[in-house]
């Protein structure tokens, strides 16, 4: 019990301590204006703001996204299949960071249910399109064109992995 009300002493006075320093801050802006900066970091004239992402990590999602930005086969692959579908009225790089956003989900999956949330969101992106496109289109192409995204979903889960691993 005592421990309890101590630990809740100490969890006011960091409160107290964090609403008197933000008041100072306040109190300096409104007297110095945008120079209370150099009150509180000493280089504010030097390039920390040309240098601000040099030291910063990147996360998961961007890596992915900027895998599927690059070079790279399996991307070239996943972009070309993008651009044999009929997407009007959809920005490419807004589709790409979705698609980026669902590979992430997929990450969190078991091993056994990544390939098939992988599939399944390339299936849901391309053959539901693809189907409104052409009517007409035979089965025997939407059989193929499942394999394929089969093959390509494989081949994507172990980039993600590889990805991720590196990071």
């Amino acid at each position: 019990m005592l421990e309890e009300t101590s630990d809740r002493q100490q969890r006011v006075e960091n409160f107290l301590h964090a609403v008197e320093a933000a008041q100072k801050l306040q109190d300096d802006i409104i007297k110095h204006g945008l120079d209370a900066a150099y009150l509180y970091y000493e280089d504010v004239d030097g390039k920390w703001l040309e240098d601000w992402d040099i030291n910063q990590e990147e996360t998961v999602l961007e890596s992915i996204l900027r895998f599927l930005e690059s070079d790279d086969l399996i991307a070239i692959r996943l972009r070309d299949k993008i651009e044999r579908v009929n997407l009007e009225n959809i920005n490419k790089s807004i589709l790409l960071s979705e698609i980026a956003v669902e590979l992430e989900k997929s990450l969190a999956a078991t091993e056994a249910e990544k390939l098939f949330a992988v599939k399944d969101m390339l299936i849901a992106l391309f053959s539901d399109r693809e189907n409104n496109q052409d009517i007409s289109i035979e089965n025997i192409h939407l059989q193929n064109n499942r394999i394929d995204l089969f093959d390509l979903a494989k081949a994507l889960i172990e980039k993600l992995e590889e990805i991720v691993n590196q990071s």
